[in-house]
């Protein structure tokens, strides 16, 4: 069986959608947001203290990244990774690990957005610049998508593959803080891959959301 260690609205919840998309037998652990990740116990599954952490075949793997290939490779008949050989997989390989610089951003303006719990501790002027910078990724994929070569449905040619969870897992967490209205081919295609069964199944019930809003506005000061 395999077991994902997960918090809801994390980075976790690529790992669960792809599980939702490769239609294998699992289980999920949930974990609070809180210090219970320091835990002994927990550390020893994931050294940093941080989700995702999955257990497969006997060994735990951690981060994200590491844990979509494993089980892309694990299950290659599903057709969500590109191995070794395969025409898409230097571009798969790239759009996998940009889902992380996106994801970086995101996690700078929930420290400051969610986190930080007293004002004096918020910077504006952060705020501001990685909303920006969610921004100049959100470009990136405008111009894969309108590729003047052809239109794609996809980030890959070669259609639907996990780096569309792993980047639109990294885009839905980003929305809370940068709008995708300017870019009409990212919100076409995160319509189209929002409207899979598998991402409505690795959604956060209301209980359980680490942002309490759709949408965070700019913080002034």
């Amino acid at each position: 069986m395999i077991t994902l260690h997960h918090c809801p609205q994390s980075r976790s919840m690529r790992v669960l959608w792809l599980l939702e998309e490769l239609g294998m037998p699992y289980q999920v652990v949930e974990h609070p947001f809180d210090r219970s990740l320091r835990s002994e116990p927990y550390l020893m599954l994931n050294p940093v203290g941080r989700v995702p952490s999955l257990a497969m075949d006997g060994e735990v793997i951690w981060e994200s990244g590491a844990i979509i290939e494993v089980l892309c490779e694990r299950f290659p008949e599903r057709g969500l990774g590109r191995l070794p050989g395969e025409i898409d997989r230097p571009d798969w390989l790239i759009w996998l690990h940009f889902a992380e610089t996106i994801s970086q951003h995101v996690a700078a303006l929930t420290q400051q957005h969610i986190v930080l719990y007293e004002d004096a501790m918020r910077s504006p002027v952060v705020m501001r610049l990685e909303a920006k910078r969610l921004e100049k990724c959100y470009g990136a994929i405008e111009r894969r998508l309108s590729s003047p070569v052809e239109n794609r449905d996809y980030l890959l040619t070669s259609g639907f593959s996990a780096v569309d969870i792993a980047v639109g897992q990294a885009v839905y967490m980003a929305r809370h803080f940068a709008r995708t209205e300017a870019f009409p081919e990212v919100s076409a295609w995160y319509a189209r891959i929002t409207e899979r069964p598998s991402f409505a199944a690795a959604l956060p019930d209301a209980e359980h959301r680490l942002y309490e809003r759709d949408f965070y506005e700019p913080w002034e000061g």
